[in-house]
């Protein structure tokens, strides 16, 4: 679909009807692949017609690129029939690892930044890209908690990772803010840092605090709307490195569509006033 996309919407299946009917400029939306590497029926007919009025982009929550093996042949086979089928204007994972050695966990979990890391995550990201045909974005994690054993700066690791592999990134600014908090860092130099040339996609989203740590620990919990310090962290981005395809994350206590849409419409309000423009969003 030609076109240039600015800001979109996780879609969510209550919304389907509002997502069809919406004839915003420059609007897309994000989808889990998991949730649609199915042969048919009503749920991949629902994306069908989406996709033929917007375009889409997968999110993916299961590949564990930092896990110790190559991802699944049968999950990367889906997900290649399915990345044919929609032909998604962008293609992401998470920087995490759910299976190790067999086992299969349901989270999205931390790694020391080694450089045998390096090279895991590196080949899994390349077996990936090569089974899809095309290039992915990798996404900078949130963080609870301080891991030993860090021989990379994170951001010298996801460029890294850039360099050796051809991806992208998707820079999760909710997740710098978070992490920022949680592990007592400047997210605003963090955000100056980061190389935007490497960002093909954007996410914003809200947070909670811990119920027993209170502010001590905040959660990337998508369940709320967008803070003020994390709408100011994306500014401050844009402003320096230009537009970018910005997606709003919405996950749980999921209001109303158009409530969704009055942070889109701010966030695509941003992306126009941004001064440079880039073709990123094209």
């Amino acid at each position: 679909m030609s076109g240039t996309i600015t800001a979109g919407l996780g879609l969510k299946p209550q919304h389907f009807d509002a997502a069809l009917a919406d004839r915003s400029g420059g609007l897309w939306f994000e989808v889990h692949p998991e949730n649609y590497m199915v042969a048919g029926g009503p749920r991949l007919g629902w994306l069908d017609a989406i996709r033929a009025r917007h375009p889409l982009s997968l999110h993916g929550v299961s590949l564990s690129l930092a896990g110790d093996a190559e991802p699944d042949a049968a999950h990367l086979q889906r997900l290649e029939a399915l990345v044919q089928r929609i032909e998604p204007a962008l293609v992401s994972e998470h920087l995490a690892w759910s299976s190790w050695h067999g086992q299969h966990f349901p989270d999205l979990l931390p790694f020391p930044r080694t450089s045998e890391a390096l090279r895991r995550v590196a080949r899994n990201i390349e077996c990936t890209q090569e089974r899809l045909r095309r290039p992915i974005a990798i996404e900078n994690p949130s963080h609870y908690l301080r891991l030993d054993g860090h021989t990379w700066d994170e951001i010298e690791f996801l460029a890294e990772l850039a360099r050796r592999t051809g991806c992208s990134l998707l820079l999760d600014i909710n997740n710098v803010h978070v992490a920022a908090s949680n592990l007592g860092y400047a997210p605003d130099e963090w955000i100056d840092r980061f190389p935007a040339a490497l960002v093909a996609e954007i996410h914003l989203a809200g947070h909670s605090r811990d119920p027993a740590l209170g502010d001590a620990l905040l959660i990337d919990s998508h369940d709320a709307p967008i803070a003020p310090e994390v709408w100011t962290l994306y500014r401050r981005f844009i402003e320096r490195a230009g537009p970018r395809p910005t997606l709003i994350e919405r996950d749980g206590n999921v209001p109303a569509f158009d409530v969704l849409m009055t942070e889109r419409q701010q966030a695509h309000a941003m992306l126009h006033r941004s001064k440079q423009p880039d073709e990123a969003c094209a």
